[in-house]
C-alpha cells in the first residue's frame, strides 16, 4: 500500500487538474499525512482565504495555477503560478486568493 494516497500512481498527471475549482470556496485534497508531514492539494476561489494562523512544521506552498497572497508574519508575498515560498514553523501566516489559484502545500514536523 502506498503512502501517498486519492492520486493515480505510475502515470504522468496535470497536478493542477486534480483538485476542482469551486465558486464561493476553499477545496482541498489530502494526499498523504502522518505524524511526520503531510501533503495537499488547495484549490481557492478568487478572494476566499485561510485566516492567519500558525504550524507546528515549516510550510512549503507552491503555486500551481493563479496568484496568491501569502501573509508572513505580517509580511504580504504574492505568488504566481511556478514561484513557492517556505513559511517557517510556529510564524503567524495566511494565505488569500488574489485571483482563483491552486497550491501544492507540503508540511515537515519536527520528530
Amino acid at each position: 500500500m502506498g503512502l501517498i494516497k486519492n492520486i493515480e500512481h505510475g502515470v504522468v498527471l496535470p497536478l493542477a487538474a486534480e483538485v476542482p475549482y469551486q465558486d464561493g470556496q476553499v477545496v482541498s485534497k489530502t494526499l498523504a499525512q502522518n505524524s511526520r508531514h503531510s501533503l495537499t492539494l488547495f484549490a481557492f476561489e478568487k478572494g476566499e482565504e485561510i485566516s492567519s494562523h500558525e504550524s507546528e512544521g515549516d510550510a512549503l506552498v507552491l503555486v500551481l495555477d493563479g496568484v496568491g497572497r501569502i501573509t508572513l508574519a505580517g509580511k504580504e508575498h504574492l505568488l504566481h503560478k511556478g514561484e513557492a515560498i517556505v513559511m517557517p514553523a510556529k510564524i503567524p501566516h495566511a494565505v488569500c486568493a488574489v485571483e482563483r489559484f491552486k497550491m501544492l502545500l507540503t508540511v515537515t514536523f519536527p520528530e
